[in-house]
């Protein structure tokens, strides 16, 4: 069979493969009953449903005939590569490098490390914007987290707060 989809054929398996791992990540847990809910129930499910929906995008991708075939163009790198740093220095900000004694240094200016770096990832960066948005966002984390939640984080740098 031919694939007449590129860009559904690809996301359709890209769907059925994490679908797949979470389902079957989730038989590690225990899945009890539909009235007896286990913590393996609610993964399973989902990530039934989720290889489901990727084999039927998968199929019609390859029944479902395009006028170009909808052809995967180039990767964009520049912003994956933000968006993973953004990522991975918002969690070394959230929990320190113990490894190489940095402490952690908080949600307040992990956003901002975050929010910034992320926002490098288009090529018009504007800083006001972005302390702007990230201040929004850190008000906004602090009050759904902390406050309303009451989750137990760092918030602010550990040689701040002590």
């Amino acid at each position: 069979m031919k694939i007449k989809n590129q860009k559904d054929f690809f996301s359709g398996l890209m769907f059925t493969i994490v679908g797949a791992a979470f389902a079957l990540g989730a038989t590690t847990y225990s899945v009890g009953t539909g009235a007896r809910m286990g913590p393996g129930y609610f993964p399973l499910l989902l990530g039934i449903l989720l290889a489901v929906l990727g084999a039927t995008i998968l199929f019609n991708a390859m029944v479902v005939e395009t006028p170009d075939g909808n052809k995967i163009g180039k990767w964009a790198f520049r912003p994956l590569s933000f968006i993973i740093l953004a990522n991975v220095l918002f969690g070394v900000m959230i929990g320190g490098l113990p490894s190489i004694g940095l402490p952690p240094m908080g949600m307040i200016l992990g956003i901002y490390v975050l929010t910034i770096v992320a926002s490098m990832a288009d090529g018009h960066f504007k800083l006001k914007e972005v302390l702007v948005l990230a201040t929004i966002l850190s008000i906004g984390s602090y009050l759904a987290f902390v406050v309303l939640l009451k989750l137990q984080f760092p918030v602010w740098p550990t040689f701040i707060t002590g």
